[in-house]
């Protein structure tokens, strides 16, 4: 297959390699450093089980330069969405899949008053990856999981194509017949993961082992839960329970994304995560005050900062 990564972050970056390792033809959307790092030495993914390195097919800052492609791998931060999504058009032919693997649970809604709706799908993705320095995404852990379908989550011949280029390669890409349940369902997790572990400078260790940081880390899961109840989403009545015993499982050290970038200055995807709880559940008409309340903490920091 012919696959472009937009961009070639952690995600990206990481079935960029995966694919490229079993011969597909990737072209490596990036720029800067990271860019050249590519381009002089390829890109090299450094997980738990080895090094393994990759030499693209095209790397590049322009999708110009690559021309259709049959799917495009899209992970890129929630504020870069728009312009993004401008820069993908070149790569689109008439089939083209664009498989969104962002935080949150509006990316495809958002791409798709960019990029013509037939070539919209739908995506969610577990993996712990970072790029660690120019050219080299580094994985925490062997676990990884992309979940992916058409929007109205009926089957199709390019949605199958992918999953079968990625299981291939090593990746898990389950089948789904309800993409909105998988998206809620890891929103539920993330929305806490990220806000307390970013609000509370804390990891998943310092959560689970502190009974008043649980209790906020399940009242923040429980608003998420409740909106996507609210918005017709199939979650079942167990799911705040299966969700706390899944963290009590996440590696202790582990901090979410937007705790990190907290950290280091950099802008966080709040709009996405806490900030969306508390818009979407305003126009359900339901008050999630612990998401309103992360999101006022984090929101000073909002456009990064060096600050520290």
């Amino acid at each position: 297959m012919k696959i472009a990564t937009v961009a070639t972050g952690g995600i990206g970056g990481f079935l960029a390699v995966k694919l490229g390792l079993r011969g597909h033809q990737v072209a490596t959307i990036a720029r800067g450093a990271h860019l050249e790092a590519i381009a002089q030495n390829g890109l090299i993914l450094d997980a738990p089980s080895g090094k393994f390195t990759v030499h693209p097919w095209i790397a590049t800052d322009d999708p110009k330069n690559v021309g259709e492609v049959d799917a495009v791998i899209f992970g890129v931060k929630g504020d870069d969405l728009e312009a993004a999504a401008q820069a993908c058009l070149p790569l689109l032919g008439t089939e083209t899949v664009v498989v969104p693997f962002l935080n949150g649970v509006e990316a495809a809604d958002r791409l798709s008053k960019i990029i013509p709706h037939q070539n919209v799908a739908n995506g969610m993705a577990q993996v712990s990856t970072t790029i660690s320095s120019p050219g080299v995404i580094t994985q925490t852990g062997e676990f990884n999981q992309f979940v992916f379908a058409e929007r109205d989550s009926q089957p199709s011949e390019r949605i199958a194509a992918l999953q079968e280029a990625l299981t291939d390669a090593g990746v898990s890409a389950p089948a789904t017949d309800d993409i909105e349940h998988d998206l809620w369902s890891k929103f539920a997790l993330f929305s806490a993961v990220s806000g307390v572990t970013a609000a509370g400078r804390c990891t998943i260790a310092d959560i689970t082992s502190t009974p008043e940081l649980g209790a906020l880390f399940r009242n923040v899961m429980g608003e998420t839960a409740a909106l996507g109840r609210a918005r017709g989403v199939a979650l079942g009545d167990d799911i705040e329970t299966k969700t706390w015993e899944r963290a009590q499982t996440l590696p202790p050290n582990m901090r979410a994304s937007t705790a990190i970038d907290l950290e280091n200055g950099r802008p966080l995807e709040i709009e996405w995560v806490s900030g969306a709880v508390a818009r979407l559940s305003e126009k359900a008409g339901l008050d999630v005050p612990i998401n309103k309340v992360i999101y006022a903490l984090l929101l000073p920091h909002k456009a990064g900062s060096k600050r520290h």
